[in-house]
This record gives C-alpha cells, sequence and structure tokens, in this order.
C-alpha cells in the first residue's frame, strides 16, 4: 500500500477527496502502526514512521470515507510507574468522527488476567474492539443559519435522542429513538407548539455500555461514559454505523434550525469509559497514560478521581486541552450545534486539586472566537473536595443553578425556608452572578433535570423507588425535597389527584415566570412518570421513555400558554436585574407584599415560617433598551402565591402599583381563568377569555382569594 509521509494536523483521520491523512499524539510511545480494516476485518497494519512533535502521522492516497482503522502503540508498560502501552489491544482515534460497533467486553479488552492483576493478558483485543471510521467531511447544510437565540429569550428542552422519540405513535417505528426521529415533523411540531427555543440533548458523544450493566440486562441509557469526543454516538443513526451516523446528526440540526430551535449538546470532557485502574485499554490508556488522566503521585498506577467514575482527565496537559477545543470547535463548525452544556465543569477548572475559576480551560474558552460565541451552560459542581461552584464560574458562562431547584422545591413542599432566598432566586439570583458582571440568564433555572423525579412524580412520591435498578434502592439521592400530596405513587384518591394537578402548574407557572432561563425535562409537560425512580441512568425502557399514550392534555396546553405568556412580555424575562429604582411615576421595577398587600420588611424576610407572598413586576421601568435599541415597555403583573395549605386572602396592593387588575392565571383553576388563552398576545387594555373582563377586574383594595397550594397571576388594568 502507497503511503506519503502526511502531516501532523489535524489530528485524526481527514479525507481530503484524494486520500486520508492520518494523525495520532503519542509523547510516551517508542512506534506506532495504523491498521486498517476491511469488510471482512481482515487487518492490514502500517508502521507510521514519520513523527513530529510526538505526532506519529502519514496520508494513505485512496483511502476514502468508510474506511475503519485504530492504532497499536508499542512503548513501556509499567503500571506502577503510570505508564500502559500495550500494542496487543487495538486502540480507538481520539479524534474518530465515527466509530463503528460496541465494546463486548472480552477479557481480550483488558490488559491484565482477570485472576492475577498483576500477570499480563496479550490477547488481541481487535476482534473484539470499536473501529474509528474515515468520514466525509462534505454535507449539503442548503444554507442552514443558526438561529442564536439571546439568552433571555431562551426556553431550554432538555431530552434524550431515545427516550423522547421511543414510543412517539407519530414516528415511524424503523427511525424511533434515532437522530432522524428527533427531526421528524411531530417532534419538532411538539416543540415549537410548546414554545421551545433549544433543545438540549443528554449526550450524543459516542459512550460505552458498562458491563457490570449489560451483566444485569440493563445499560448506560444516559451516556456519560463518552470514549469519542468528535463522533456522534453510533446507536443512535438509523441508517449505518460507517459514517451514516453523521450524515444524519447533521441532517437532525439542519431541519431543527429550520424550525428556529438551537441544539445544545450535554458534553462530558471531565472523564473517559476506560474506568479506573481496572478498566479495559479501549483509546487514552494505551495511547499516552500519563498524558490523559490525572494520576496519583504517590501511586501511579492509580487514578486521581473527581467525578465519581474512576478517572479524570488532566486537564493541565495541553494535549487533553488541545482535545477538548478541538472538538469543541468541530461541534460547532462542522456539526453546527449552538452550545454545549458541561457535565461536572468543576472538575474542567482543575488544574492541579483546587477547583480555579482562571484555569487554562477557562482561558482557552474565553479567547476562543469559535467556541466563546455559543452557549456555554456548566453543571458547576463535581464531586471532589470544593466541587459545589454555584455561582463561581466566569463571565460568558451560564451554570444550571442548583440553589434555584433545591429552594422552589422546598418552597412549594411547605418546607420552612427564609423568604428571602425564595425571592432571590425568583427574580434572577442576583447574589450568585451579578458582582462579575453577569446578567439573570446566568442562571439556568430548572426544578427537574434527567437526574432525579420528573415533575410529576416531584408531586407524588416522598421517596425514591429504585429497586429496578437492581442495587438494592442505595443509588440515587435519597433528599429528594418532594412531597407526595398526601399519598405515595398511585392513586385514585381525587383529593389528592387534584392538589398533584395543581402543584405541577404552581412548579411550571414558578418556573417559566422567573427571571432567568427556564429548563424544562422532556415529558414534565406531558405529566411523566418514572414511577419514583429518581435515577432511570440504566433504565433504557418504557420506565424511562416519554410514553406518549398517556399524554396530560390539559398540563401540556397550560404549559404551552405559559410559556407563551413568557415570550409575549419582557417583564418576565428582562436582560438586566432590578434595581429597586422607581419609574417616572415613583413606582419601583420590583416590589415584594405581604397578603395584606404592604410592602415586605425587615422582620417578615427572617422568618422561616411558610410565607405566602406577592410580587410586582413593573413593565414600564425594564432597565435599558431593547436589542436593536428600543426602549422596553411592557405591561405590568402581580404574582400571588400561596404555598401553604389553607387558603389566602391577599389584599390588592393601593393604586401606588395599580388601580385595577385582571386574572391573567389560576394554577387552581385553569377552567375558569379566562385570559390565560389572550394574554400571550394582548399588550394593552383588557383581554378577551371566557368571561366577561369587566366582572372579573378587581380594584386596589379588593380583595382576592388565593386557594392553598396555588399560584394567581394579575395583570394591571
Amino acid at each position: 500500500m502507497e503511503v506519503w509521509p502526511g502531516t501532523a494536523y489535524p489530528l485524526g483521520a481527514t479525507y481530503d477527496g484524494a486520500g486520508t491523512n492520518f494523525a495520532l499524539f503519542s509523547e510516551v510511545a517508542e512506534s506506532v502502526e495504523l491498521c486498517l480494516f476491511d469488510d471482512d476485518d481482515v487487518e492490514t497494519r502500517l508502521p507510521l514512521t514519520e513523527r513530529n512533535a510526538f505526532v506519529w502521522h502519514a496520508f494513505l492516497p485512496r483511502i476514502s470515507p468508510g474506511q475503519r482503522y485504530g492504532f497499536r502503540v508499542y512503548g513501556p508498560y509499567e503500571p506502577e510507574q503510570g505508564v500502559r502501552c500495550d500494542p496487543s489491544k487495538l486502540l480507538l482515534d481520539p479524534y474518530a468522527k465515527a466509530i463503528e460497533g460496541e465494546v463486548d467486553w472480552s477479557p481480550a479488552s483488558f490488559s491484565y488476567d482477570f485472576d492475577d492483576h498483576d500477570k499480563r493478558n496479550t490477547e488481541d483485543s481487535a476482534p473484539h474492539a470499536m473501529k474509528s471510521v474515515v468520514t466525509n467531511p462534505y454535507f449539503d447544510w442548503q444554507e442552514d443559519r443558526p438561529p442564536r437565540h439571546p439568552y433571555h429569550e431562551t426556553v431550554i428542552y432538555e431530552a434524550h435522542v431515545r427516550g423522547l422519540t421511543m414510543t412517539h405513535p407519530g414516528v415511524p417505528e424503523e427511525i424511533r429513538g434515532t437522530y432522524a426521529a428527533i427531526a421528524h415533523p411531530v417532534i419538532i411540531d411538539h416543540l415549537t407548539s410548546l414554545g421551545i427555543t433549544a433543545i438540549e440533548l443528554m449526550p450524543v458523544h459516542q459512550f460505552v455500555q458498562d458491563s457490570h450493566l449489560v451483566d444485569r440486562g440493563l445499560s448506560n441509557y444516559w451516556g456519560y461514559n463518552t470514549i469519542g469526543f468528535f463522533a456522534p454516538h453510533n446507536a443512535y443513526g438509523s441508517t449505518g454505523q460507517t459514517g451514516e451516523q453523521v450524515l444524519e446528526f447533521k441532517a437532525m440540526v439542519r431541519e431543527l434550525h429550520r424550525a428556529d430551535i438551537e441544539v445544545i449538546l450535554d458534553v462530558v470532557y471531565n472523564h473517559t469509559a476506560e474506568g479506573n485502574h481496572l478498566g479495559p485499554t479501549l483509546a487514552f490508556r494505551g495511547i499516552d497514560n500519563q498524558s490523559y488522566y490525572r494520576i496519583v503521585d504517590d501511586e501511579p498506577q492509580h487514578y486521581y478521581d473527581t467525578t465519581g467514575t474512576g478517572n479524570t482527565l488532566l486537564m493541565r496537559n495541553p494535549h487533553v486541552l488541545q482535545l477538548i477545543m478541538d472538538s469543541l470547535r468541530y461541534w460547532v463548525t462542522e456539526m453546527h450545534v449552538d452550545g454545549f452544556r458541561f457535565d461536572l465543569a468543576a472538575s474542567l477548572a482543575r488544574q492541579f486539586h483546587e477547583v480555579d475559576r482562571l484555569s487554562a480551560f477557562f482561558d482557552l474558552v474565553q479567547q476562543d472566537p469559535v467556541v466563546s460565541q455559543v452557549k456555554l451552560i456548566a453543571e458547576p459542581w463535581d464531586v471532589g473536595p470544593g466541587g459545589y461552584q454555584v455561582g463561581n464560574f466566569p463571565p460568558r458562562w451560564t451554570e444550571w443553578n442548583g440553589k434555584y431547584r433545591d429552594i422552589m422545591r422546598d418552597f412549594w413542599r411547605g418546607e420552612p425556608r427564609q423568604l428571602g432566598e425564595f425571592a432571590n432566586r425568583l427574580s434572577g439570583s442576583s447574589d450568585l452572578y451579578e458582582s462579575d458582571g453577569r446578567a439573570p440568564y446566568a442562571s439556568i433555572n430548572f426544578v427537574t433535570a434527567h437526574d432525579g423525579f420528573t415533575l410529576r412524580d416531584l408531586v407524588s412520591y416522598n421517596d425514591k423507588q429504585n429497586d429496578a435498578n437492581g442495587e438494592d434502592g442505595n443509588d440515587g439521592e435519597s433528599h429528594n425535597r418532594s412531597w407526595n400530596s398526601g399519598a405515595e405513587g398511585e392513586t385514585d384518591d381525587p383529593d389528592v389527584l387534584s392538589l398533584r394537578r395543581r402543584q405541577q402548574r404552581n412548579v411550571l407557572t414558578t418556573l417559566l415566570l422567573s427571571q432567568g432561563v427556564p429548563m424544562l425535562l422532556h415529558g414534565d409537560e406531558l405529566g411523566r412518570t418514572q414511577r419514583g425512580n429518581n435515577n432511570a441512568y440504566c433504565q433504557d425502557n418504557e420506565l424511562a421513555w416519554v410514553d406518549w399514550s398517556h399524554v396530560d392534555e390539559e398540563l401540556l396546553d397550560f404549559t404551552s400558554r405559559v410559556v407563551a405568556l413568557r415570550a409575549a412580555h419582557p417583564v418576565f424575562r428582562r436582560r438586566l436585574f432590578f434595581t429597586g429604582d422607581t419609574d417616572s411615576f415613583g413606582v419601583p421595577d420590583i416590589a415584594w407584599l405581604r397578603p395584606d398587600g404592604e410592602p415586605m420588611a425587615g422582620d417578615d424576610w427572617g422568618t422561616a415560617s411558610v410565607r405566602a407572598l406577592g410580587v410586582f413586576l413593573n413593565g414600564q421601568a425594564i432597565t435599558g433598551p431593547g436589542p436593536r435599541g428600543e426602549q422596553v415597555e411592557d405591561e405590568s403583573f402581580l404574582l400571588l402565591l400561596n404555598p401553604g395549605g389553607e387558603a389566602m386572602d391577599f389584599t390588592l396592593p393601593d393604586g401606588q402599583l395599580g388601580n385595577s387588575w385582571t386574572p391573567v392565571l389560576d394554577t387552581a383553576d385553569v377552567a375558569a381563568t379566562p385570559d390565560v388563552a389572550a394574554a400571550v398576545a394582548v399588550t394593552g387594555g383588557a383581554a378577551a377569555g371566557a368571561n366577561d373582563p369587566e366582572s372579573i377586574r378587581q380594584v386596589a383594595g379588593d380583595t382576592r382569594t388565593v386557594i392553598a397550594h396555588s399560584t394567581v397571576l394579575l395583570r394591571r388594568g
């Protein structure tokens, strides 16, 4: 076979129309072989004799897309010194754009003998290994233009490729659970009718099924076990695994963009699927163990683990940083994605042991002309010391606000908490984000996510029900801040069911009307249940999938209306924090009210007892101009919140805040709410509704009864 020298960059396999350049970094290698596989799995080994700056490379004319390949790296195998080269193991290309197959967990994939860990296992892993694939970089994007919604106009929908689409009757059975299914019109129509502007896909980087789950008949459903940072997960492709998955992913992005929906990827750059020192040799471990992984200083055979998965990538190594940045740029420039949510992002800030917001990774992101311009969302914690870092990420970053989740759950379950923190979270968490120049949209607000109860289960269970996971109920969070509304799990009690429906509407209303960026969990708008399982990471089945045959139509309709209400009124999605300043009429931009209509005072904030609360939002005092320089004004609203178990009478505030008030939303009586349908389009004047507005409008000083566990929204005028 003809072999040319090629070039050391770009890394990976790069097809240029005439052939393919292969380049692999390994500082520890003494020699490297490129291994090509034909359709019968016959292997051809080609020594890479060219090396520049620890990159081994060659160009092969006439090697085209679809070619399967891997590497064998020769060098020292001394685990006690932290080096683990093993040429008997076929290794994936860290820069592979597509990967075929899956790990079958043969003993051949491990470099040691199961019965004697000190004994080498030199069995060839190639018959059992995943193969890297050369891909075609050309694709007809048809003038694709990413939507680029501003953060303050964004509504995120966290979804799983399989979970969202596996049971939808409108999706052809042969493509369910794939990228093509996400791109199907019925799924896109659901997202657009709901008002979603960005879908956040749970991991779609190539990942590995854990052996201990496979042995129990389960799987790594969530996918937080990456082995390929450039390759879309092959099992989510409907047409093939030798590059077809790349084209299908691109087509999915193109169709979502046509519907004005951004695509955000949940990415896992903190660790890989090779696990701890007893894990398989699949790629990084055999290529250059010391360069890619953090090892324990005085025990180099072990890995320093801040992720709970067995290993952590070495974030101070320039080649690791290059891998991550190259991957991020690839997904933006070649795959056209619009942002990233970084799993366990605190680990990415650990150059050494402590979490450092000034670490090299954040410096690289800050100055990168591509990556710095897309949405960057941190899961701001890991499992290492000092790992909880909510509010501490740099400017340009947004964060999953775990404090928002916790206080909203506590508020609606009636847990005694001081109202001051609730007010901070509802108004955008300025205590967390304002001091470093960030805005309310730095807070990604959520109450439920993939990890934990669904919304329906949050109001239906006090305790997790994780027996299906086969871990004797020891997995999953035990402190869920949930409340079963009076009965544990499934029930026929009409009062309990009514309360649960109301509580779901309360949570959704609060989430969607809070300042910041709301994130919905897929299926919450439909009433999805996991039957109390709060850790469905291994359940690739009906337990975790969205059940499209049992849709709570009333909840879906309510959710879409509140999303539309948010979209129609800038006062619910301000670009800047509240200041307390008054407008030209002496009315503040926000006012916090007691049920008697009087302003909250110091002593009112200090109590830990559950209290009802009123919030006035001044639509005529939205700080700053709009995105095109226009002055933004809106209607003003009064939000009345009663998380307690008894009805509460609210006195509507005096005429300074408003002379008359019209109901817009009532979570206790959806059918009787006259303005929900019309409020999304009305900007001034009385709204049309099921009833005569004059008969339901109330004036300052009137009493409005808010029943137990409910929310009322009134519009001024």
